[in-house]
């Protein structure tokens, strides 16, 4: 076991809630050209997403320092449009190369390529230009857009623009699953993937604590207890009571957390509660904002009032790492709530579908043709690493009362990493018990 961190801010915003959380529409995310729709709406290369060294606007707010960490920036610092008009330059009337130079563009001969790919039959071309190369938050955080990412709430709670509170549904549809946890647009996949940890391997502990606080059948309140546990994003222990209400937008979907079955609330319940524990407030109205970038361990620990234990990966081997998943596991399953991240910055995250400065929850392990894996989860719901010694195929785990097979062929955010890829890509492994 490592020393815990001081300070942590693992934390990336989930790029398909933040989509539907600008243009106000819901998508196909498991579409293989839904990628597209990313860039279109986020004005940034799919191959520069999940890296904040390119200004993704995926990591707004904060900052890589010189030693590959990440770093809070503080309000102030973060700059804003000052308008919701995305285009600052038109290129309407643009046919050939050379008539960029009418927006001021010079020797274009000079100019790089940042990427290029062949799509029916047409060339697509992306350009390094400086002089239209604004800052990721010039390009695209506006007042509205800030505010679902920021907050700026008052004594009487919070309510992003465009935005409303209300109940959508039951607080179980079923039962606790690991997959029903699917992050929003708020950079809070470290407390979105403890949570999936927790359902995973101690169900039991997300409980549906419930009392009516009216004459209506549908006023009541939720209890969620929490665990203090010192350090940022922390509070003094308490019960916390929160209605099923939670934020939608216009169109009757959900900006923040969400459940992977339609309908199920109690994902949105939890951050709401952790959100209104962590700022300590009295009102229904907590800012979700706030949640942003935290320490993935210490929030399962918060939640079960265990210890959490930390291994850093750059002291290991993959078979070490590997060890450590089965010494918190039963029948390739884990028993103990385990979490891993990756690094703030890496040069190898292009291109691999593996996400920087990203918490992941840790399912168990599995051997194939010789090969040991260990099996993770993004918090999204999708976005799988393309390659990189992943296993693709059923596994099924017994968990004690019956067996759950986990499909790696689709894009549900599951798959299995071999040991020294995880080794390269991932910064720690954490464990609460």
């Amino acid at each position: 076991m490592d020393q815990a961190p001081k300070e942590m801010f693992v934390g990336v915003i989930n790029p398909y809630a933040l989509t539907e959380a600008i243009t106000g529409r819901k998508f196909d995310w498991k579409d293989a050209k839904s990628y597209q729709i990313l860039e279109e709406t986020l004005e940034t290369n799919y191959s520069e997403l999940f890296d904040i060294k390119f200004n993704s606007p995926l990591y707004a707010g904060l900052e890589l320092t010189k030693d590959n960490a990440v770093r809070a920036l503080k309000s102030e610092d973060i700059k804003v449009r000052s308008t919701d008009k995305l285009e600052s330059v038109n290129l309407s009337n643009i046919k050939t190369l050379n008539d960029l130079s009418a927006t001021g563009i010079k020797n274009l001969n000079t100019i790089s390529v940042k990427n290029a790919r062949l799509d029916k039959g047409d060339v697509k071309v992306v350009l390094n230009i400086p002089k239209l190369n604004n800052t990721i938050n010039n390009r695209l955080i506006t007042p509205s857009i800030k505010n679902i990412i920021f907050g700026q709430g008052n004594a009487n709670g919070w309510t992003p623009a465009g935005t409303s509170w209300s109940d959508r549904g039951n607080f179980f549809n079923d039962v606790t699953e690991y997959n029903d946890p699917v992050q929003g647009a708020v950079g809070n996949c470290y407390f979105i993937a403890a949570i999936a940890a927790i359902a995973w391997a101690t169900p039991y502990t997300i409980e549906h604590k419930v009392r009516a606080t009216g004459t209506g059948e549908t006023d009541r309140s939720n209890a969620i207890q929490f665990f203090t546990k010192g350090g940022g994003k922390d509070a003094a222990t308490r019960l916390v009571e929160v209605t099923d209400n939670t934020i939608i937008n216009a169109s009757n979907n959900p900006v923040y957390c969400r459940s992977n079955d339609a309908g199920e609330i109690w994902p949105a319940v939890y951050e709401k509660a952790f959100a209104k524990w962590i700022t300590n407030v009295n009102h229904d109205k907590p800012d979700i904002s706030q949640t942003a970038y935290g320490d993935p361990a210490k929030a399962v620990a918060q939640l079960t009032n265990k210890t959490p234990y930390y291994y850093y990966t750059s002291s290991r081997t993959g078979l070490d790492l590997f060890g450590i998943v089965r010494e918190n596991s039963m029948s390739f399953k884990t028993f103990n709530p385990m979490v891993a991240w990756t690094y703030g910055s890496g040069k190898d995250y292009t291109g691999s579908n593996i996400v920087g400065n990203h918490a992941y929850t840790v399912l168990g392990w599995s051997t194939f043709n010789n090969k040991n894996y260990i099996i993770l989860r993004n918090p999204w719901g999708v976005t799988e690493p393309n390659g990189l010694n992943s296993y693709q195929g059923l596994i099924s785990f017994f968990d004690g009362s019956f067996w759950r097979p986990i499909n790696m062929i689709g894009n549900d955010g599951v798959f299995a990493l071999e040991i020294n890829s995880f080794q390269y890509y991932f910064a720690a492994l954490g464990v609460a018990k």
